[in-house]
């Protein structure tokens, strides 16, 4: 039987490395729209344009969930499905790929879909897709790699780096007072993951070498012990390059992969923005 791993495109992947074979892996896009423009997030997307046109527009900027039918189109092209979508506190994604799970086994009861609500973005998706290829290469059936998935994702945690906040501010993410007076103040700052899938701030710094610093410890504060990371970046490639190195100096072996940030992560991160999955 074939496989199919579907995401949305906060997952920040476009293509799987070493996918398994028999096993198919396609994105659904989000949409940002500045102004009277919108931007169709797909390997596309030039990045560098939307975050001028974000800089130059006065608004609130916003963002679209993919449609059930965009998710329904990737679900037929598969006998097993393992669908992983942003958290359902970010976007209506999630929402969309369960209507559309019910959709396609109307007309197909015979498929296996299964949808989860990451309650997170990037990074720590990342891993989720690369875990699911993983365990699906290891032979075993549809409900396996569903259990095996779901024990395999519960402590994954993230963390991210701002050191611009507009766009969490008009969108109601961020304190409206909180990121003036962070920006005025040339902060940082750095937050995580709530374990219901919301945006937590943690610390306000100064400076890429402290912030790096923070996460290092906050990462062994909350046990990391080594595993996978995957740090998206929205065009700061120096900071993330950093931050691998001190992944590595101080856990020994850890498997550390850099990406650059998707359309909706940048979105959020705006430039400069760093988040880790892990």
């Amino acid at each position: 039987m074939s496989w199919m791993i579907v995401s949305d495109s906060s997952c920040e992947l476009r293509t799987l490395p070493q996918a398994t074979p028999n096993v198919g892996f396609a994105t659904v896009p989000l949409k940002i729209r500045v102004g009277e423009r919108e931007f169709v997030d797909n390997a596309m997307l030039d990045i560098p344009s939307m975050m001028e046109e974000m800089r130059n527009f006065n608004g609130a900027s916003t963002t679209a969930c993919p449609s059930p039918e965009e998710w329904a189109e990737k679900f037929l092209l598969g006998d097993n499905i393992i669908a992983i979508a942003i958290s359902s506190n970010l976007s209506g994604s999630y929402n969309s790929a369960m209507i559309a799970k019910e959709m396609v086994l109307e007309t197909h009861p015979e498929k296996n879909i299964y949808v989860m609500d990451s309650l997170s973005t990037g990074g720590e998706m990342a891993l989720a897709i690369l875990k699911a290829n993983e365990l699906i290469g290891q032979g075993l059936d549809f409900a396996s790699v569903v259990k095996e998935l779901e024990i395999y994702y519960a402590p994954r945690q993230v963390l991210f780096a701002l050191s611009c906040f507009d766009n969490l501010v008009k969108n109601g993410r961020l304190n409206r007072v909180v990121g003036f007076v962070a920006g005025k103040m040339g902060m940082r700052l750095v937050g995580r993951g709530s374990e219901e899938g919301k945006l937590e701030m943690l610390h306000k710094t100064r400076g890429e070498t402290r912030t790096l610093a923070f996460i290092l410890e906050e990462m062994d504060r909350r046990g990391y012990n080594g595993t996978p990371v995957v740090i998206s970046h929205c065009l700061n490639p120096v900071a993330a390059g950093l931050l691998k190195n001190g992944i590595e100096n101080k856990w020994h072996g850890a498997q550390v992969y850099i990406v650059p940030c998707s359309g909706l992560t940048s979105f959020y991160a705006q430039e400069g923005g760093i988040i880790v999955g892990y």
